[in-house]
C-alpha cells in the first residue's frame, strides 16, 4: 500500500514539477522511491547481475562443448586427393594407378563435421567456479551496503530540507515582527518621537531579513533538488518536509563483524583464496574427452560416406616457465592486501563511530542549552516590546531582542538537524547484515 501511495504521489511531483508547486513527502517515501529508482543503486544492481553472468558461464567446465560445421575444399594435392576418396569411402583399383597418385586431376571434399568435446576432471576450473561464486555474493553485499549509503544519503537530504523549511518559517515570523516593529516605529516618527536615523535602522533590519528570507527559499529549492536526484525523479520539485523532530537513537551501538561491507571483502578474500587453490591445481593432469562424427561426399550438400573419431585425453602441463607460480605469487599478495585493508576499514569504522558518539553527545547536550535560549530570548523579546510601547526602550533594543530571538530559533533547529544526520550516519556505521 505504501509503495503504491509513493508512486502515485511521485507521478503527481512529475506533473507538478513545471509549476513549482509543493508536494508533501515523508521521509518513508523518499527512502522508498530512492531505493527504488536511484541510478547508484541501478548501477550496483547491474554489477550483481553481472558477476551472476561470470559465474554461469564457469558452467562451461560440466557442460559439453558441441560444434557443426561445413567445409568445402578443391585440391590436386596427391596425398590430399587421395585422403578425401578414403574420406568418402570410393576408393577403387585403378585409384592404385602410379600416374594417378602421381598427378591426380582437381578433386572435390565436402565435410559435415560435429564435434563434441566434454569436460571430465580440471580440478583448477573447480576451484575456479568457486571463486566466481564467492565473487556473486561480493556483488550482491556491495549492492546492500549501496542501499544503505543511498540511505544516509536520503536521511541527510530530507533533515537538509526539514532545516531549510524551520529557517524559513523562522525568517517569516522575524519578517512579521520586524514589520510590525517598522509600523510602530513609522507612527511614532510621523509622530516626532522618534529620529528619521531610528525609522531608517528598522528599514536596515526588514531589508535584510527578507534577504535571508529569500535565501532560505532558495535553500528549500536546492534541497529539493537534491532529494529529487536521489529518488530519481525530475529537478524543478518542491518537496514539502514534515515539521523536523529529533529521530531515536540506539544506545550504545557497536560496529557489527557482519556489516555489508565487512562481509564483502570477506567474501573477496575467500574468493582470492580459491583462486590461489586454482593455481595451484593447474599442476595437475587434465582428462578430457572429445568425439568427432564426419560425412564426407565429393558433391556439394551431398552426405555419402560417414565416420566417428571418439577418445579421451590426459594432459598434463609440466612446465610453462615461471607463469603460472609467479600468478600464484601475485594473487597472494592480493589475498594478503585485501586482509590488510579488511582490517584497517574496521579500525577505521571504529574511530568513526566513537567520534559520531561523542557528536551525539554534543548535540544532545546543544539541544538542551538551546531549548531554554529559545524560551529565554522569546520571554526577553516579549518584555522589551511591551516596554517599546510604552517608550521605555529604544528602536535599537527591540531589534536587537527580535534578531536574538530568530537567531536561537534557527540555532535550535540546527542543533537537531545535526543530532539527525549525526544518529543516521550512527546507524550507517553500526548497521549489520541481517537489517
Amino acid at each position: 500500500m505504501n509503495r503504491i501511495v509513493t508512486t502515485l504521489i511521485l507521478a503527481i511531483a512529475s506533473v507538478l514539477s513545471a509549476s513549482g508547486q509543493e508536494v508533501s513527502l515523508s521521509l518513508d517515501q523518499a527512502l522508498e522511491a530512492a531505493l527504488r529508482n536511484n541510478a547508484e543503486v541501478k548501477i550496483a544492481g547491474l554489477d550483481e547481475v553481472s558477476a551472476e553472468a561470470r559465474y554461469r558461464q564457469t558452467g562451461a567446465m560440466v557442460l559439453p562443448q558441441i560444434k557443426l560445421s561445413y567445409t568445402g575444399m578443391s585440391t590436386n594435392n596427391p596425398l590430399n586427393a587421395f585422403g578425401f576418396k578414403l574420406q568418402q569411402q570410393v576408393i577403387t583399383q585403378n585409384d592404385f594407378s602410379p600416374s594417378l597418385l602421381n598427378e591426380p586431376s582437381a578433386t572435390q571434399n565436402f565435410t559435415t563435421k560435429a564435434e563434441l568435446h566434454q569436460p571430465v576432471l580440471n580440478l583448477d576450473m573447480w576451484r575456479m567456479r568457486q571463486a566466481a561464486h564467492e565473487e556473486q555474493s561480493v556483488y550482491a553485499l556491495k549492492t546492500k551496503r549501496t542501499k544503505e549509503y543511498i540511505v544516509l544519503q536520503v536521511q541527510q537530504a530530507y533533515a537538509q530540507l526539514q532545516l531549510a523549511y524551520q529557517a524559513e518559517a523562522a525568517l517569516e515570523e522575524a519578517s512579521y515582527t520586524v514589520n510590525a516593529i517598522y509600523t510602530a516605529t513609522e507612527n511614532r516618527f510621523a509622530k516626532g518621537y522618534l529620529q528619521k536615523s531610528d525609522l531608517l535602522q528598522v528599514e536596515v533590519q526588514v531589508k535584510t531579513t527578507e534577504s535571508k528570507l529569500a535565501e532560505a527559499r532558495s535553500n528549500i529549492q536546492n534541497a529539493s533538488d537534491y532529494l529529487g536526484l536521489l529518488m530519481g525523479t525530475d529537478g524543478g520539485i518542491i518537496y514539502k518536509a514534515d515539521t523536523i523532530t529529533r529521530v531515536a537513537t540506539v544506545p550504545e551501538p557497536a560496529i557489527a563483524d557482519d556489516r555489508a561491507d565487512f562481509k564483502a571483502m570477506q567474501f573477496a578474500i575467500k574468493a582470492q583464496e580459491k583462486m590461489i587453490q586454482s593455481g595451484t591445481m593447474s599442476y595437475l593432469p587434465r582428462l578430457n574427452a572429445f568425439g568427432e562424427y564426419m560425412i564426407n561426399d565429393s558433391q556439394a550438400f551431398g552426405f555419402g560416406a560417414d565416420s566417428y573419431l571418439v577418445g579421451a585425453q590426459l594432459s598434463w602441463t609440466l612446465f610453462n616457465g615461471t607463469a603460472t607460480r609467479n600468478k600464484i605469487a601475485a594473487q597472494r599478495i592480493e589475498r594478503d592486501k585485501t586482509v590488510a585493508q579488511l582490517a584497517l576499514q574496521k579500525e577505521q569504522a571504529q574511530l568513526e563511530l566513537n567520534k559520531t558518539m561523542r557528536q551525539l553527545n554534543d548535540a544532545r547536550f546543544a539541544m538542551q542549552q538551546q531549548n531554554v535560549a529559545v524560551s529565554q530570548s522569546a520571554e526577553a523579546l516579549r518584555i522589551v516590546q511591551n516596554r517599546y510601547q510604552q517608550g521605555l526602550v529604544t528602536t535599537n533594543d527591540v531589534l536587537q531582542a527580535q534578531s536574538l530571538f530568530s537567531q536561537q530559533r534557527l540555532l535550535l533547529a540546527q542543533t537537531i538537524y545535526q543530532y539527525n544526520i549525526t544518529a543516521a550516519y550512527q546507524s550507517f556505521l553500526t548497521s549489520t547484515n541481517e537489517k
